[in-house]
């Protein structure tokens, strides 16, 4: 089935994001007080720094899709915010960057809703 394969890749690119990151010491080992994980703005940008919402936000969200067999978002545009975010250390963060256009790339049009 397709949508298993599309489920078995997200949690795949999810793990290899998470490695990026920790490899580059943006991990949190603490979870942020839960009233900054309820921001309305894209991204938490009031009350997270970008890569805490990759942690704390976007993983565990994406990965509770999968859990619960929940319909993946078909549509999601992560990489160009990290761009815009890390502009100024693109090298640094080149591997989390890629890691993220693959899953924006991934989940781009499939169409896991039926």
């Amino acid at each position: 089935m397709a949508n298993n394969s599309i489920t078995q890749k997200t949690l795949d690119h999810l793990e290899d994001l998470e490695q990026h990151l920790k490899a580059q010491a943006l991990w949190d080992e603490a979870m942020p007080e839960p009233s900054r994980l309820l921001s309305s703005q894209p991204f938490a940008s009031d009350t997270l720094e970008f890569y805490q919402w990759i942690q704390f936000i976007m993983i565990p969200s994406l990965r509770q899709c999968v859990e619960q067999r929940k319909p993946l978002p078909n549509k999601i545009a992560v990489s160009p915010m990290a761009v815009e975010v890390w502009k100024g250390k693109l090298k640094e963060h080149r591997q989390i960057i890629l890691a993220l256009k693959a899953i924006d790339e991934l989940l781009d049009g499939h169409h896991g809703r039926h």
